[in-house]
C-alpha cells in the first residue's frame, strides 16, 4: 500500500516537473490524494480490527479464567464429597467387621497376697 501511495506521488511530482500543464498536475494531485485518503481507510480499519480483536482475546482470556476457577471448585467438592462418602463408609466398614461380643466379659483375677520379701 506505501509503494502505491509513493508511486503515485512520484508520479504527480514528475508530471508537474515535466512542464507547465496544469491540468495534469492537478489530476495527478487529485489521484495521490485519493490513494492517501485510501490509504488512511486502510490504516484505520486495521486498527480498528486490532482492536476488536485484542478486546475478543481478553474477553475469551476472561472466559477460560471463569471456566478454570468453577472447574476447580466443582473438583475441590466433588473430593470433598467423596473423601465424606470414604469416610462414612469405612466407618460402616468398622462397625461391621467388629460386631457386639454376646459372651460376658471375665471376671476380673482375685487380687493375691504380696509376696514376702527373701531373708538375708
Amino acid at each position: 500500500m506505501k509503494k502505491s501511495i509513493f508511486f503515485v506521488a512520484a508520479l504527480a511530482l514528475a508530471l508537474t516537473a515535466c512542464g507547465d500543464n496544469n491540468k495534469a498536475a492537478n489530476d495527478a494531485k487529485a489521484a495521490a490524494d485519493k490513494a492517501a485518503a485510501a490509504a488512511k481507510d486502510a490504516a484505520d480499519k486495521a486498527a480498528a480490527a486490532a482492536k476488536d480483536a485484542t478486546t475478543a482475546t481478553m474477553q475469551a482470556g476472561a472466559a477460560a479464567s471463569d471456566a478454570a476457577k468453577a472447574g476447580g471448585t466443582a473438583a475441590m467438592d466433588s473430593a470433598k464429597d467423596s473423601a465424606g462418602k470414604s469416610v462414612d463408609a469405612a466407618k460402616d466398614a468398622a462397625m461391621k467387621a467388629t460386631p457386639p461380643s454376646t459372651t460376658p466379659a471375665p471376671a476380673p483375677a482375685p487380687a493375691t497376697a504380696p509376696a514376702e520379701a527373701p531373708k538375708k
